[in-house]
């Protein structure tokens, strides 16, 4: 049975590894065409292959997202490749820990460069493009449960990903007249190379004394019971994608096994 998002030509950043990448295969499997974006442009074609080699459509590109002139050739290739761009995914982030007042401007602009600026500028030349090329499209950025609260050991990261929760309003504000949907997602506590970062920071810090201390404390909070997959995203990714959606917009959806609840 054929999905309403099949032969839509997608682009998620960050797929290189991790939920990006996930999501990517899960809408390929889907028969979406893909075009995988990381700032490694070799974990980017590994995904890549991956897709084809299970007999889906995907290119692998490597993209800057703080970098407009690299976001613009990722788009042109995407419409080089697939006629089209009809949904982006601006996944791509960076996380740090550091106790509050360790925060230094250089941590500031390593974090927020990424996780802030980087979805602006992607969101912009994506709408643009969607806006020259007509028929609306889907803006789908991914934020945090650090969107919806603030924790102390990760204050810039959680300032950037409330930044991607403005950004997502505003632009669903901006732009709903071009019939382009623009809603994010929020993850909670994902098994992920991020979060061995985070989790390591918190060991550095001496915030908490053995390996996956911190992780296990959060995830323990879920009333689900356990912590998150990257698989776990894919099906919201796929109705956000999708006609499904079509009336949803401005919209940051926690998906987090319950965590926050809003």
């Amino acid at each position: 049975m054929p999905t309403n998002i099949e032969n839509k030509s997608i682009v998620v950043t960050g797929a290189g590894r991790g939920i990006g990448a996930e999501i990517a295969r899960g809408l390929a499997a889907d028969g979406a065409r893909l075009t995988v974006a990381d700032l490694s442009g070799e974990a980017a074609e590994k995904v890549a292959a991956e897709i084809r080699g299970a007999g889906g459509a995907a290119v692998g590109v490597a993209v800057d997202v703080r970098q407009r002139e690299s976001v613009r050739a990722m788009i042109d290739r995407t419409v080089q490749e697939h006629g089209r761009l009809d949904v982006i995914f601006n996944n791509a982030g960076v996380a740090q820990t550091k106790p509050f007042l360790d925060i230094t401007e250089d941590d500031w602009h390593f974090v927020n460069d990424v996780n802030a600026l980087g979805v602006m500028i992607c969101m912009q030349e994506a709408i643009r493009r969607m806006q020259a090329q007509g028929g609306g499209g889907k803006v789908v950025n991914t934020a945090s449960i650090a969107g919806k609260q603030g924790y102390e050991p990760l204050a810039h990261y959680s300032a950037s990903k409330f930044a991607v929760v403005a950004l997502t309003q505003a632009a669903a504000r901006a732009f709903g007249k071009d019939r382009i949907n623009v809603n994010a997602i929020c993850p909670g506590v994902v098994a992920t190379d991020m979060w061995k970062v985070i989790d390591g920071g918190f060991r550095e810090h001496g915030l908490t004394s053995r390996e996956n201390e911190a992780f296990d404390t959060f995830a323990g909070i879920a009333v689900l019971g356990r912590p998150s997959t990257p698989q776990d995203l894919v099906g919201v990714a796929r109705f956000l994608a999708s006609a499904d959606s079509d009336f949803m917009t401005g919209q940051s959806l926690l998906v987090d096994g319950g965590m926050v609840f809003a």
